[in-house]
């Protein structure tokens, strides 16, 4: 196929890695054009990278194809999930496939030179007035799964698009309610990750 082309490709090229970026809708074309790509050489790590509202049974076909799995865990409450992303049972469907993640690839392990080779990272983006419920979501992942998971706690939240229609989400997150993430996540025993300044 086209697409086992390219990753072998990319490989060929340099690249440190092959990352699918919401990538569910093309699930099946993946998945073939990865076992293409597998007979043709491909050795670097394939990484799925996603918002994080997926459902186990997708991850599951993925078990043995993907080496990294970076998904956002957003909300720790469906009322949350669906006021402001319109979405449903956003927490089981996330937990779930997050726990399936873990399942197929544990905690993430890097090379000597510090790059990613297999496991899960977490990305969690702080929202203002505790919206995203993060310090549930660490309770979950330290109780669930494991402090090896990595996670990247981000601080980057900006207002844009709709935010304006919500005054709790238009604004910048302070740096007391970034900090207080970073100190619960220390408190929990998460040692590996990055934040940011």
């Amino acid at each position: 196929s086209g697409l086992a082309e390219i990753i072998v490709g990319l490989q060929n090229a340099g690249c440190h890695n092959i990352n699918f970026v919401s990538p569910t809708i093309w699930i099946p074309q993946i998945i073939k054009a990865l076992q293409i790509a597998r007979k043709k050489g491909l050795s670097i790590p394939t990484v799925f990278n996603t918002g994080g509202y997926d459902k186990p049974e997708t991850i599951k076909m993925l078990n043995g194809l993907m080496d990294i799995y970076m998904p956002d865990m957003r909300y720790s409450d469906d009322e949350m999930a669906k006021r402001y992303s319109f979405v449903k049972n956003y927490v089981r469907y996330n937990r779930l496939s997050v726990k399936e993640m873990y399942r197929q690839v544990g905690g993430l392990k890097l090379s000597k030179e510090g790059v990613a080779r297999k496991g899960l990272l977490i990305r969690l983006l702080v929202l203002p007035e505790n919206i995203g419920g993060i310090k549930n979501t660490l309770d979950f992942i330290k109780n669930e799964l494991s402090t090896d998971a990595y996670l990247s706690i981000m601080a980057q939240y900006h207002p844009v698009y709709r935010a304006s229609k919500y005054p709790e989400l238009n604004r910048r997150i302070t740096a007391k309610e970034y900090l207080d993430i970073v100190k619960y996540a220390e408190k929990k025993g998460f040692n590996y990750g990055w934040t940011q300044d």
